[in-house]
């Protein structure tokens, strides 16, 4: 037993500390073919646990949470979010394709799915290419050249939705064949027009509903994330709500004191949409809502310039308020009156959106303002202007469809919502640029049309395009193993029928896929491929990987003589007999300690009976040339100076 006496100065575990910071820096390079197989390993992995989804006989994946129950889905893209793997290399390739599948859940709300199924045989077809001497980046021009061609063939083939029957059939097979989801969705556009706003909610009972609440959304969210009022969600929500409506730009808090004072008074919560908010007058909401507790949430205005004045406008007939700083209105806001205020039944704002429900305007003057802006339409040629007023008549006119999730639990209504929104996200996509047969089918009648090479000029251009033959068959192959068959002898049958014939997972046989109900929105075939192709083949052009070194492992080995390593024993210098044990950290290392006092509910066991510690230790440790050097501080609780210790060490 070797015994070292008090303390050495802080300053000696200072080099011990930077010496760990820059080892923490350190890189792990990887180059040519041993860098691609292992991001094609990840590639692998992430994409085997997204296609066991993929069609009506997919199968759930289970995600596990940091809080809360498991999450049951069969999302793409919400598993593709949740896999994160060990290996950096294997993650580096498993990330890329994650990315795509969010990149076509954003462009188009859904077919990440099959997006992840193109991406990884694009890339696994050209990592085989490039290993056989092929050129990456003429690889590349080829893929792109191929899925060029493909996607205008997508938009020749493509046919407009134009019935409430064909709504049904795409948020039908968009939500895994329940034809429960594709009514509701296609009774919430009926009810609200094709371009009208519908959320989802969870609801209170078993079953699904569909409610119709007048009310106006648009994409501005709250100022200061301190307006949350709602830990789920992120959100701010108030029921029967004063709204302060103003064009200008509110920076002087006297000119919000009025308005403040009089929402008080009347116990009101006070929504205020501006131009802008900033200043005292942003700073004093906020202090009033953390310090106070004040009932208020300030957000900017929707659009820009005359379309922003419209929607203010808008906005107030709908809610009965008045704008200021309008130049048809002379009022101040010094002068605002309880009738100034706009008023709605319910209002929530998240960090991006805004949602106004059962706003209190005079029916007479929402009737006049909707035929204002129905003149307008048919008088404007500008398409742009024609969409923006269409908008702006869905929020006064049709209101905003709601539908409510039902379920048994919090697991089955969190996976029904996931697929209602995919079902949502779909429908629209239709809508907006027509739909093509589904289950894989479109991208077969594809093929045909690059028998001619799609007009590649070398031979690794048509490697590329033959990459992008092979890929096309796999969303349908996968289908089809999903439901137990050989997708290989299923696209060949498929290849071998007429045009509108495709297989049918659901009910084992050939049908015509347009007929039976199985579509897809053409946006969505079109994203999915456009997004694997593009992430897929830069992919495979990459000839160096660079990554943060990993951690080092505990060395299990012992330091010297074939002992273990020491235990650490603290002695008091006043009692010799509180003591803690220390865990060794890895690479010779000592992490700081902390001793705390008992009574905060840490006891420290010694000679059999339990003790309580007034001191905080930290401990700095390395091992240099077989001998330790050891730097330590003992504070005596609620003191900053350092004190003297014995520090015994057991070897």
């Amino acid at each position: 037993m070797y015994r070292f006496a008090k303390t050495l100065s802080r300053t000696a575990a200072t080099p011990l500390i930077q010496h760990v910071v820059r080892r923490s820096l350190a890189k792990e390079i990887k180059f040519g073919a041993d860098a691609r197989a292992l991001m094609l390993q990840g590639v692998d992995i992430l994409a085997d646990a997204v296609a066991i989804t993929m069609g009506p006989k997919g199968r759930n994946v289970i995600l596990e949470q940091s809080w809360g129950a498991p999450k049951i889905t069969k999302d793409g893209v919400t598993v593709a979010k949740a896999i994160e793997l060990k290996d950096k290399f294997q993650n580096i390739g498993a990330k890329l394709v994650q990315d795509v599948a969010n990149n076509t859940n954003e462009e188009a709300g859904d077919g990440t799915t099959a997006a992840t199924i193109l991406a990884r045989a694009i890339a696994k077809e050209g990592f085989d290419k490039i290993s056989r001497g092929a050129n990456p980046i003429e690889v590349r021009r080829g893929i792109m050249l191929g899925v060029s061609t493909v996607i205008n063939e997508l938009k020749r083939m493509s046919k407009n939705v134009t019935t409430p029957e064909e709504i049904a059939q795409v948020a039908t097979i968009s939500a895994n064949g329940d034809v429960s989801i594709g009514d509701i969705i296609s009774n919430a556009m009926k009810k609200v027009g094709k371009n009208g706003v519908i959320t989802v909610k969870d609801g209170k009972t078993l079953l699904d509903e569909l409610e119709i609440i007048e009310g106006m959304k648009f994409d501005r969210g709250y100022i200061s994330p301190y307006f949350i009022n709602t830990t789920k969600g992120a959100k701010c929500e108030y029921q029967d709500a004063f709204l302060l409506l103003s064009e200008k730009k509110l920076s002087s808090v006297q000119e919000l004191i009025p308005a403040l004072e009089l929402a008080n008074s009347q116990r009101k919560p006070l929504l205020i949409i501006a131009e802008d908010i900033d200043g005292e007058a942003l700073t004093t909401l906020v202090l009033n809502r953390l310090k106070v507790g004040l009932q208020v949430c300030a957000i900017k205005a929707p659009g820009f310039g005359d379309n922003r004045k419209n929607t203010l406008r808008d906005i107030a007939v709908a809610c009965g308020g008045t704008v200021f700083g309008d130049e048809a209105n002379l009022n101040k806001l010094d002068d605002v009156t309880v009738k100034d205020f706009g008023r709605v039944g319910e209002v929530i704002v998240t960090k991006d959106d805004t949602l106004i429900m059962r706003g209190k305007g005079d029916p007479s003057a929402i009737e006049q303002r909707i035929n204002a802006l129905n003149d307008e339409m048919s008088e404007t040629k500008s398409e742009y202007e024609k969409e923006k007023l269409q908008e702006r008549l869905a929020k006064l006119s049709n209101g905003i469809a709601v539908l409510k999730v039902g379920g048994g639990s919090e697991v089955e209504v969190n996976e029904k919502k996931d697929r209602i929104t995919d079902a949502l996200n779909a429908t629209r996509a239709a809508v907006e640029e027509g739909i093509v047969p589904g289950g894989g089918v479109a991208l077969l009648r594809c093929l045909k049309v690059l028998d001619d090479n799609a007009g590649a000029i070398n031979e690794d251009q048509k490697t590329g395009i033959e990459i992008v033959r092979k890929a096309l068959r796999m969303p349908c192959s996968t289908i089809a193993k999903n439901g137990g068959k050989d997708g290989s002898i299923i696209v060949e049958k498929v290849l071998a029928s007429p045009f509108e014939i495709g297989y049918d997972a659901q009910r084992d046989e050939f049908v015509d896929m347009v007929k039976a109900g199985i579509i897809d929105p053409t946006k969505v075939v079109r994203s999915a491929l456009q997004d694997a192709s593009g992430v897929a083949s830069l992919l495979t052009t990459a000839e160096v990987v660079v990554v943060e070194a990993p951690k080092p492992e505990k060395d299990a080995s012992p330091p010297m003589g074939g002992n273990t390593l020491p235990s650490w024993t603290y002695c008091n210098p006043s009692s010799a007999t509180a003591a803690g044990e220390v865990k060794q950290n890895s690479d010779s290392f000592q992490c700081m300690t902390y001793i705390h006092q008992g009574q905060s509910g840490t006891d420290f066991y010694y000679d059999g009976a339990v003790g309580n510690c007034d001191y905080l230790i930290q401990m700095f440790t390395t091992i240099v040339s077989q001998t330790y050097t050891i730097s330590y501080w003992l504070y005596n609780r609620g003191s900053a100076q350092p004190s003297g210790a014995d520090v015994i060490i057991n070897i």
